[in-house]
């Protein structure tokens, strides 16, 4: 039923423990930001509703356009977050995987951000490449993973629609196991590596599909039951907001999940897929035929062997 070892990926967590304490104080600055903001909106649009005499629906409005404000600051954070906590993370897993030895501490940090770096030379090239991989894998996903291809059900369209939503959730990390392909190869040219881990993936899809569903339902039980547990505590909390904030406990303590399941629970899910990825495609060869069927379901595709031909290697610097 699934290909990967749970006591090995525990294994190559605890391996980078510096790394995902690193995770966990990101996305726990970030929650702590939501709530911040959330909370000084509602101060504010209470105030504003106690001058036109509902100040408890001007605490709920505030609070919400708090909520918006840090979430649009988050969107333009999204770069950064995969720049230097996500590659960084693959990177130094990459490394534990293959046998080598890693700093402890900081120094795993400084390490993984220069292996992205030596990769990507700057982030707009990684977001560049994450995109065009992401684009690729939800129109071929979308043609070979429906349940509708797979088994027509007339008359059953809601039914189908949850199911294609259950294994789209199931595929959430595959991108990132495209990443670290790319990053194991050390390829200079990081399109033509994307290209080439596409192929290997499309080729083995049933294998995938059927490990991401397992892990699919071990990590949306899990923060299912962080979000219950947290539930109580946010609702204290969101009750010291000025005003009637109760609409905002649901919202906050979704936002506390999200940033416990980034920190801890999505990193195991991510380390399963790269051991499945790394052993089921060991000593394969992208099939042509594959990167032909990738080619007619996605124009991103195409557009990776644009950029792969267009690519300029980074030269190490010689001195004089």
């Amino acid at each position: 039923m699934k290909d990967f070892q749970i006591g090995g990926v525990i294994s190559l967590l605890g391996k980078t423990a510096p790394f995902l304490v690193f995770r966990f104080l990101i996305y726990f600055g970030i929650t702590l930001a939501f709530v911040l903001i959330t909370g000084v909106g509602a101060g504010m649009g209470y105030g504003a509703g106690s001058i036109f005499g509902d100040a408890a629906t001007g605490g709920t409005y505030g609070g919400l356009f708090g909520f918006g404000l840090a979430s649009a600051a988050m969107y333009f954070l999204r770069e950064y977050l995969l720049y230097m906590v996500k590659a960084g993370h693959i990177a130094v897993l990459v490394e534990v995987m293959d046998g080598g030895e890693i700093p402890q501490g900081k120094g795993q940090i400084e390490y993984a951000q220069a292996a992205v770096r030596e990769r990507f030379t700057e982030s707009s090239v990684l977001f560049g490449v994450d995109q065009l991989i992401k684009g690729v894998l939800k129109s071929f996903n979308r043609v070979f993973f429906t349940i509708a291809a797979i088994l027509p059900i007339p008359g059953l369209e809601g039914l189908v629609k949850f199911l294609n939503k259950v294994i789209e959730l199931s595929l959430t990390y595959l991108d990132e196991v495209i990443l670290a392909h790319n990053i194991r190869t050390r390829s200079d040219n990081p399109w033509a590596s994307a290209r080439t881990a596409l192929v290997l993936y499309a080729q083995n899809y049933t294998t995938f599909l059927r490990n991401a569903a397992v892990l699919s339902i071990v990590i949306w039980g899990l923060t299912l039951l962080v979000f219950m547990l947290i539930l109580a505590p946010v609702a204290g909390l969101v009750a010291l907001f000025p005003g009637s904030a109760g609409p905002l406990t649901f919202v906050i303590a979704v936002v506390f999940a999200w940033g416990v399941k980034q920190a801890v629970i999505e990193p195991f899910g991510m380390t399963a897929l790269m051991q499945v990825y790394f052993s089921v495609t060991r000593d394969q060869q992208p099939n042509p035929e594959w990167e032909q069927k990738l080619e007619s379901v996605s124009d991103k595709f195409g557009e990776l062997k644009t950029r792969a031909m267009n690519w300029t290697p980074k030269t190490p610097s010689t001195s004089a």
